[in-house]
């Protein structure tokens, strides 16, 4: 099976000095380090998961690959074309087949738009349809993520928290995309709510024949709508591989305590095996030299401290690792 994005050594700095309203705020010459180097593809039909702790750069990777941000440096190749430096014209029709679904189905909304319109804007946009064709599409699309065609004259704010997710996500299929990037999709819904929304996922990817890119910070969920998995750290992927590989056979140290946070039912025996990380996220403004994860890491020694891993297959499976102990695999 082909790839349909190719991402190769992508990197991602920010202005640190900038606050929310563009004001300088920091210290001269702070750069915000958000993603550094990144390294992955990702095969037609298949979900990758992406995982990591809140502040590793999981959300401003998937956002770079789609080019709602502006690379500092790297390559996104997608569905065989760089699409790295072309400009806002020359991507546009590209962007039909490169959706997004946010996280926050009550911000991602724009409050003054009926559900109707918000759907169907990026028809507008594109000039794929209107009139009656419009009104057909959007009253299909939003039957299909299982809403009422007859609520498009409401607004978001009367609709619960689940609905507003599936209206984010009915937008993101109007215009018959090829690959979604899902950002945190389900992490501000009710537990209840995720259920059903991740079933609504797995669903259009198999009848739509969809790519999904799965972004979150829950490796239950991750473990269980990806065929592999992406672990991040720092604006470093430390570990990518099959998804089984990763839950069951973990060579990484950092993948290893993610996987042993898990809360487990009646697991209270079990207790001691659990790897306690000391310290929190380092700043992505000041990174630690060398191994980004050495200053958590109960397995760092000195050649950590000053030498960066690089991913390296296993000799025995399908999984990368980036760590000079990795477990053998």
């Amino acid at each position: 099976m082909s790839d349909l994005l190719q991402v190769t050594k992508l990197v991602k700095h920010y202005d640190g000095r900038r606050g929310l309203v563009g004001r300088l705020t920091g210290n001269p010459g702070s750069i915000v380090q958000a993603v550094n180097g990144v390294d992955f593809s990702i095969r037609r039909g298949e979900t990758l998961g992406l995982i990591g702790e809140s502040g590793c750069g999981k959300s401003t990777l998937g956002r770079s690959v789609l080019r709602l941000h502006n690379l500092t440096s790297g390559k996104v190749e997608f569905d065989g074309k760089n699409i790295t430096t072309m400009s806002d014209g020359e991507l546009k029709p590209w962007r039909r087949h490169m959706q997004i679904v946010f996280q926050d189905p009550y911000a991602s909304l724009n409050p003054r738009m009926t559900v109707g319109e918000i759907v169907s804007k990026p028809l507008r946009v594109h000039q794929m349809a209107n009139g009656a064709e419009q009104r057909a599409r959007v009253a299909a699309v939003l039957d299909r993520v299982g809403l009422n065609a007859n609520h498009v004259n409401r607004y978001p704010h009367q609709f619960s928290g689940g609905q507003r997710q599936r209206i984010g996500i009915a937008r993101s299929l109007i215009l018959n995309p090829k690959f979604i990037v899902c950002d945190e999709p389900v992490s501000a819904l009710d537990v209840s709510i995720q259920a059903q929304i991740i079933e609504l996922l797995e669903e259009l990817k198999q009848d739509l024949d969809l790519t999904y890119l799965f972004i979150s910070h829950d490796i239950s969920v991750i473990g269980y709508v990806s065929d592999r998995i992406a672990v991040m750290y720092l604006g470093k992927i430390v570990e990518i591989g099959v998804t089984d590989n990763i839950l069951n056979a973990p060579r990484h140290p950092y993948t290893q305590a993610l996987l042993s946070a898990v809360p487990r039912v009646g697991a209270s025996g079990n207790s001691k095996h659990r790897i306690r990380l000391t310290g929190d996220l380092p700043s992505p403004v000041n990174p630690p030299q060398g191994c980004k994860f050495h200053t958590r890491c109960p397995l760092a020694t000195e050649i950590c401290r000053h030498k960066e891993p690089e991913l390296q297959p296993g000799t025995s499976s399908s999984t990368s690792v980036a760590c000079h102990h990795a477990a053998s695999g």
